[in-house]
C-alpha cells in the first residue's frame, strides 16, 4: 500500500502505511483472558469474586483455553516474537506462518499438531496474541518433556515457566527491528496490534471494483464475509431474501460474540441465572416475584458499567442489532444493553427477555412483535434456554407460539428446571414427568429432550428438602449445563459456519421459489387474478419447486409466513430466474466452503 494508494485497501493482508495509525482503526480485541496482563480490555477489571458451591463457574468459562498465566516481562518476548511469526502485521499469526516459526522449537510434528489444536481452540484459523502466548507456553512443557493436553495451561506454574528455545531466533530478531513497532508493548506490556480491516468488504462499490480472492484471507470468519459479499449477497438482493426471511448481514454479524439467549415465564429465574454465572449484578437487572424484566436487555461487555437505550444500540454499525429497526419504535424502547466489563462477557454475550405471558389480555396489549423478536434474536444466537420452575410447567399459549417460532433451531435449545430445590424429591419426579408431557406436545420432535434440574442461584441447595441425594444430582446437573455453556466459544466458528450454509441453503430455494411464481405470472393481462391464484395455492408451488429440483420438503420456508409477506409485492416484478445465481452459491456450498475449511484447519494436520 503505497503513500498514493487508496485509502481503503481491500486485500486484508496488506500492511498499513506508515504514520497514517487511523488506516486500520479497531485494534484486534484478543479472544483469550489473561489474569496477569488482562489484554481483552483495555480497563482494569475487578477481582474475581470468592468461589461459591460448584466452583467458580465463570471463571472456568473465561479460562478455558487461554494462556492464563504470563509475567510482564515475558509477555514483551513473546510480542516481539510474534513481531517475527507475523510478518505482514494483520495481527494473526495463520497456519502458513506458524509452521515456519515453530519449526524452530525443534518439536515433532505430533507435538506441534496438539500444541496448534489447544491454542487455536475456537478453530478460527489463525492465533492471535493470546493464543500465540499460549502456545508459546505449550512448547516450552513439551520440550521439558512433559505431555501436552487440554489441561496443560491450568498449570499453576505457567507464571514462572521459562520461554521456549527457539534455534535461530536470536539472529533473526537483530535483523527485524524495522519491523517490532507492528507489536509495540505499552507500559503494561500489553501488545497493541493492528487488525484488517474488512468494513470496505461490505461496500457495494469497492465489492464490484476489487475481487479479492479467498486465498488472501487470514481467517475463516474472513472468507465466510467475501463469499457472502460475492456469491450470496447478490442472489439474496435480486429476490428480496431479506424482506421474506432475514435482514441482510452485516460486518458486525460476523464478529458478533456468541449470544445465549434466556426464555420463560415470568419469575422463572432468567435474571438470576445471568446474575449467577456473572457473580455480580449488571447494570438495568431487576429481580423479584412478580414480572420485574419489562424489556429484551442484552448483557455484553464493555469499558464500563453503564445502559445504552435500544434507539442507540441498534444504530451502531459495530453491533449487530440493526436489523431490530425493523420492529419499529414501539419495539426499541423496550430494547437497551447492558454493558460491563467482565472476563466472561468477552467471550459471550447474553439475551435476558421478559416474561413469557400467560392469558390472550395480556399478550394482546404487548405493542410489538414479540414473537417476531424472539424469532430474530433465536437466528442469531448460538444456545437458547428455556427455563421453568416447578409451580410454572403450564405453557401458556403466548410461550406455546414462542417455543414455535424457534422453528429451525432446535438443536440449540436446552431446558432448565430451575428452582427444583423447593420440592422434595417424590415432588420432584412428579414434576419431571409432568414438564416432559408438556414439552411433548410443544416440542416436535420424535427424541427426547435433555432436561437439566438445579437451582442456579447463589444461594445454598435447601437440603432439608432434597436430601444430600438431591444436592448431589443438582451439582453433577449444573457441571452439565456449565461445561455446555463452556463450549459455546469453542465452537462458535463451527456455529458460524453452520448458520452460513443454512442460509445459503434456504437462499436458494426462496430464488427457485420466486422464479417459480414469475414463470406462472401472464405476460400481459389478468396479473393480479393470476397472483392471488399463486397464493392462495401456495402449498401447491412449494411442491413443484421441490419435485422439479429435489429439494427436502422441511427446508421451505413456512406457507402462511410466505404468503403474507407475498401479498405486499407484486410479482411480476420480480426478477426471472437466473441460473448463473443459483450456480455461484451451489459452486460456494460444494467448494468454496470446504477449500476455506480446509485452508485454516491445523496446519500439521
Amino acid at each position: 500500500a503505497g503513500v498514493g494508494g487508496p485509502r481503503f485497501q481491500m486485500h486484508p493482508r496488506s500492511t498499513p502505511k506508515r504514520g497514517r495509525r487511523d488506516e486500520h482503526p479497531h485494534p484486534v480485541r484478543f479472544p483469550f483472558v489473561h489474569s496477569c496482563c488482562r489484554c481483552c480490555s483495555r480497563q482494569p477489571l475487578p477481582p474475581p469474586p470468592p468461589p461459591t458451591r460448584g466452583g467458580r463457574p465463570w471463571m472456568e468459562i473465561a479460562r478455558s483455553a487461554a494462556a492464563v498465566g504470563c509475567s510482564k516481562e515475558h509477555q514483551r518476548i513473546y510480542a516481539d516474537w510474534f513481531a517475527i511469526a507475523d510478518p505482514d502485521g494483520d495481527g494473526r499469526v495463520t497456519g502458513a506462518d506458524a509452521t515456519k516459526f515453530f519449526a524452530m522449537s525443534g518439536l515433532s510434528r505430533a507435538d506441534l499438531k496438539q500444541v496448534w489444536a489447544i491454542a487455536d481452540s475456537k478453530r478460527q484459523g489463525y492465533l492471535g496474541f493470546g493464543e500465540f502466548a499460549a502456545a508459546m507456553q505449550l512448547v516450552s512443557l513439551a520440550q521439558a518433556g512433559n505431555e501436552i493436553t487440554q489441561d496443560s495451561l491450568k498449570r499453576e506454574d505457567l507464571s514462572s515457566l521459562d520461554p521456549p528455545e527457539m534455534k535461530g531466533l536470536d539472529e533473526l530478531l537483530a535483523r527485524s527491528m524495522a519491523i517490532v513497532n507492528v507489536v509495540r508493548p505499552q507500559e503494561n506490556g500489553t501488545p497493541q496490534v493492528q487488525a484488517p480491516s474488512t468494513n470496505s468488504w461490505f461496500s457495494s462499490k469497492s465489492a464490484k471494483k476489487i475481487q479479492t480472492p479467498l486465498t488472501a484471507v487470514t481467517s475463516v470468519i474472513d472468507g465466510l464475509k467475501r463469499l457472502y459479499i460475492e456469491k450470496l449477497k447478490p442472489l439474496e438482493v435480486a429476490y428480496r431474501f431479506n424482506d421474506f426471511a432475514s435482514p441482510l448481514l452485516t460486518n458486525s454479524d460476523f464478529d458478533a460474540k456468541p449470544m445465549v439467549m434466556l426464555l420463560g415465564q415470568y419469575s422463572t429465574g432468567k435474571t438470576t441465572f445471568i446474575k449467577h454465572l456473572l457473580k455480580s449484578n449488571f447494570p438495568g437487572a431487576h429481580i423479584g416475584p412478580e414480572p420485574t424484566t419489562d424489556r429484551f436487555v442484552v448483557v455484553m461487555s464493555g469499558s464500563d458499567e453503564r445502559t445504552v437505550p435500544g434507539n442507540t444500540i441498534a444504530v451502531q454499525a459495530d453491533m449487530p442489532f440493526n436489523g431490530l429497526t425493523t420492529f419499529g419504535g414501539a419495539f426499541l424502547s423496550k430494547f437497551e444493553c447492558s454493558q460491563m466489563p467482565h472476563p466472561l462477557l468477552d467471550h459471550i454475550t447474553f439475551v435476558d427477555t421478559p416474561g413469557v405471558l400467560s392469558g390472550e389480555k395480556q399478550r394482546t396489549q404487548r405493542s410489538y412483535d414479540f414473537t417476531g423478536v424472539t424469532s430474530w434474536f433465536a437466528a442469531k444466537c448460538d444456545v437458547i434456554l428455556l427455563l421453568f420452575d416447578p409451580h410454572k410447567l403450564d405453557i401458556s399459549d403466548e410461550f406455546k407460539r414462542v417455543i414455535s417460532s424457534l422453528r429451525g433451531n432446535e438443536d440449540k435449545i436446552r431446558v432448565v428446571l430451575n428452582k427444583a430445590d423447593q420440592v422434595d424429591t417424590q415432588q420432584l419426579m412428579r414434576v419431571y414427568g409432568a414438564l416432559m408431557w408438556s414439552l411433548g406436545k410443544v416440542l416436535n420432535t420424535p427424541e427426547v429432550m435433555r432436561v437439566y434440574i438445579g437451582s442456579f442461584n447463589d444461594k445454598p441447595v435447601n437440603e432439608s428438602a432434597v436430601g444430600p441425594i438431591g444436592k448431589e444430582l443438582f451439582e453433577k446437573e449444573q457441571e452439565d449445563l456449565l461445561a455446555d455453556l463452556k463450549d459455546i466459544p469453542k465452537k462458535a466458528c463451527d456455529r458460524r459456519v453452520n448458520e452460513f450454509v443454512k442460509r445459503a441453503r434456504a437462499a436458494k430455494i426462496h430464488a427457485y421459489i420466486i422464479g417459480q411464481l414469475k414463470k406462472e405470472m401472464p405476460a400481459m393481462m389478468g396479473k393480479a387474478k393470476a397472483q392471488q391464484r399463486l397464493i392462495d395455492n401456495l402449498q401447491d408451488e412449494f411442491a413443484k419447486v421441490q419435485r422439479e429440483y429435489h429439494l427436502p420438503a422441511g427446508d421451505f420456508p413456512d406457507v402462511e409466513h410466505f404468503k403474507q409477506v407475498l401479498a405486499g409485492y407484486s410479482i411480476d416484478k420480480f426478477e426471472k430466474m437466473k441460473p448463473k445465481m443459483v450456480q455461484a452459491v451451489d459452486d460456494m456450498l460444494a467448494h468454496d466452503i470446504p477449500d476455506l475449511l480446509k485452508n485454516f484447519s491445523n496446519p500439521y494436520q
